[in-house]
């Protein structure tokens, strides 16, 4: 298992540069099944899960490559093929994302039931739904689930909850179905409308991005694009942010979009952090007294579930008492039990978690069990006197790019243990 150590206590100081979404890759390399010819996104991270949804592409006949530095590159060599390996699939959940684009071209998918970070349950019955009001019929069998339909034809579809993924893997459906599709109560989140413009950028018929009602009308085919420069990684930000803040440091960011994660930024302003915030920047002066606040995870614009993990961490360390209540997945509080290894008084009362703020936290060994609970644990092994051994690094490489560099690179003192 994969490990670091951090000697904690070190203020951070310096600009760092974020690295390009991967929960806005991974569709958008989805969606490059649909495209004829050669074509090319920008700003992808050089992550394991980019490089698995590159072999995912490879596997069902699409020629695609990584790189350096951070372009994907596709181009179609033979027909498709509709099944999905099962090593790829239960690897990352994001996989399922190819059902969509498969139904499009070709009619038909057949994909194992997806895997992912062990945070709850995450069903796909939102994605069959929507498949199924287009026209599609499916069966799950045999640990596959299996779609099929000779025509997509376009309808209203409406989400019982605004699920990213399923939003997301309607509106690719949709671009080919013949007619008009309303997706009602769609997610809003920022890595929808960056599909949404690479997917008009290639010829798509699509409005409504940011809102929760988007109009898709369907067309016959789509065209190539080249250099399709992929969204600023609105979760690294945040956890960057937080690295700064946590350790009493002084940290600009650069190359972001501020608006995306301003449920992140108001709360620190809530706790009394310092902060400015520009056109593309976001700077943070952090004396260490910040103040305890109440956080309840929601669908976007509001508090991202992602950043629950890691504003635990610093909370744990603020004045007073803090409560987070998490809403979107039932199973998201794993990394207070490790937590309150280092010091932490945390009380988990069903999907809330309470937070006494102690005076500081203490270096120990501590396990990651899934990517956001292991970015808590390296922020909180930052702050913590003396060293913090994070077991299960594995999980942050899937994740974030060049994480343990870009924090070194700022004055943290993080060796790689293998």
């Amino acid at each position: 298992m994969s490990k670091v150590a951090i000697n904690g206590g070190k203020p951070l100081s310096g600009t760092v540069t974020i690295s390009g979404a991967k929960n806005a890759a991974l569709p958008i390399m989805a969606a490059m099944l649909m495209l004829p010819g050669e074509n090319t996104i920008c700003n992808v991270p050089n992550l394991a899960d980019v490089v698995t949804m590159v072999r995912m592409l490879r596997s069902l006949g699409l020629g695609a490559e990584y790189i350096e530095p951070h372009t994907v590159k596709t181009w179609r060599k033979t027909n498709l093929r509709h099944v999905a390996p099962y090593d790829l699939v239960t690897k990352m959940r994001a996989s399922f994302f190819v059902a969509g684009p498969l139904i499009a071209v070709t009619g038909s998918a057949k994909i194992p039931l997806p895997g992912g970070c062990a945070i709850g349950t995450r069903p796909i019955d939102l994605h069959l739904k929507g498949f199924q009001a287009l026209g599609a019929k499916y069966s799950i069998q045999h640990g596959f689930v299996e779609i099929k339909a000779e025509k997509l034809v376009g309808n209203k579809v409406y989400l019982d909850y605004p699920s990213v993924g399923a939003t997301e893997n309607i509106i690719m459906a949709a671009c080919f179905a013949e007619g008009h599709t309303t997706i009602e109560n769609a997610a809003r989140e920022p890595e929808i409308e960056d599909l949404i413009n690479f997917l008009n950028q290639a010829g798509g018929k699509i409005s409504g991005g940011g809102s929760n009602i988007i109009e898709v009308d369907g067309v016959s085919s789509l065209k190539s694009i080249t250099n399709y420069p992929i969204i600023p990684d609105r979760i690294e930000a945040g956890t960057m942010i937080l690295a700064g803040a946590i350790t009493k440091g002084n940290v600009i960011l650069e190359r972001v979009i501020p608006r995306h994660f301003e449920g992140l930024l108001g709360k620190l302003k809530e706790a009394g952090i310092q902060l400015e915030i520009g056109a593309d920047t976001v700077s943070l002066t952090s004396n260490g007294g910040f103040n305890s606040v109440d956080i309840e995870t929601l669908p976007y614009p509001g508090f991202p579930t992602d950043m629950q993990a890691q504003i635990m961490a610093l909370l744990a360390l603020a004045k007073g008492t803090s409560v987070i209540t998490e809403t979107v997945f039932e199973n998201r509080f794993s990394h207070a039990q490790e937590l309150k290894r280092m010091g932490a008084n945390i009380r988990i009362s069903e999907r809330n978690a309470i937070i006494h703020g102690v005076n500081k936290l203490s270096g120990a060994p501590v396990k990651i069990t899934d990517l956001r609970a292991g970015a808590a644990l390296i922020l909180a092994g930052l702050a913590a006197e003396g060293e913090t051994t994070v077991y299960g690094m594995n999980h942050i490489y899937r994740g974030y790019e060049h994480l343990v560099d870009k924090l070194n690179s700022l004055g943290a003192d993080i060796r790689d243990l293998g």
